[in-house]
């Protein structure tokens, strides 16, 4: 199949090919950098990813070959440009908390501030060699506000990730995968095709048992203790739809009648 052109942004590139979404952040011009009207544009973007039933997996990437995104755009801030957010955070996707489908962040340069917040807001991290993270905001008078703060210590621990955050400094994507919040590095020109295994990877099972364990995990952690996340799973939407689905059935047919499942996603 063939990488088709989803819809046209300004400021967002969207293709698909079968049931993968990218999504390309593109403002190349200011590294992938993004103000008000691109975190607009990404809200309508991830909407229409999570109402598409067609569409299983997203990846999300940054136009050009330095930057993933740099992350808030200052320049446009400080010249009293409009300022603020859709309800779904920054890049319309840091507070985004009840998007089942999965998102693989393929980082192919910087990811600053806001561009590591997107990254950290996908559940997979394909990283080129060339790509560097931090979360910089206290540098100019900032926090990293839009879930870095949050998201980094639940993912590598409270002392790493405050050796990040109080220092601002910059980590390599290869101490990025020794810390532990990239899932593997590639060399540059091999990001898309390793993000795409990934998303693959992730499309031969099948997308209700993935969108029930994703959102299994995540409110799970959230819950006061094991017992209670294993009690609670049941009611969680995505576990719920997954019972009633078709896949449901689908899986264990196939397995007993020895050949491939159809997944339907429904």
């Amino acid at each position: 199949m063939k990488w088709e052109i989803a819809m046209a942004y300004e400021f967002v590139q969207v293709e698909r090919e079968g049931p993968v979404t990218t999504v390309i952040l593109n403002r190349p011009e200011v590294m992938n950098a993004l103000h008000s009207p691109a975190h607009f544009e990404l809200d309508e973007v991830f909407n229409a990813f999570a109402a598409d039933p067609a569409q299983w997996v997203a990846i999300v990437t940054g136009a050009g070959e330095r930057a993933f995104s740099a992350g808030n755009d200052l320049k446009h801030q400080a010249s009293g440009g409009r300022m603020g957010s859709p309800p779904s955070g920054f890049a319309g996707l840091t507070s985004r908390f009840d998007l089942a489908k999965p998102l693989i962040a393929a980082v192919n340069g910087v990811a600053m501030g806001g561009g590591f917040e997107i990254a950290l807001a996908c559940d997979i991290i394909v990283a080129s060699e060339a790509a560097v993270f931090a979360l910089p905001e206290p540098r100019v008078g900032l926090a990293a506000l839009a879930g870095g703060l949050h998201r980094l210590p639940r993912a590598i621990g409270t002392k790493r990730a405050m050796g990040m955050i109080l220092t601002g400094r910059r980590v390599s994507a290869a101490e990025g995968r020794e810390l532990g919040f990239v899932n593997e590095v590639v060399a540059p020109g091999e990001l898309m095709a390793a993000a795409r295994r990934w998303a693959q990877q992730i499309c031969e099972l099948s997308p209700m048992s993935v969108r029930a364990s994703k959102q299994a995990v995540y409110q799970g952690l959230d819950e006061p203790s094991l017992e209670t996340a294993l009690k609670g799973q049941s009611k969680y939407p995505a576990v719920a739809a997954l019972y009633s689905s078709e896949d449901f059935v689908e899986g264990p047919k196939a397995f007993a009648e020895k050949r491939p499942p159809q997944w339907k996603g429904r």
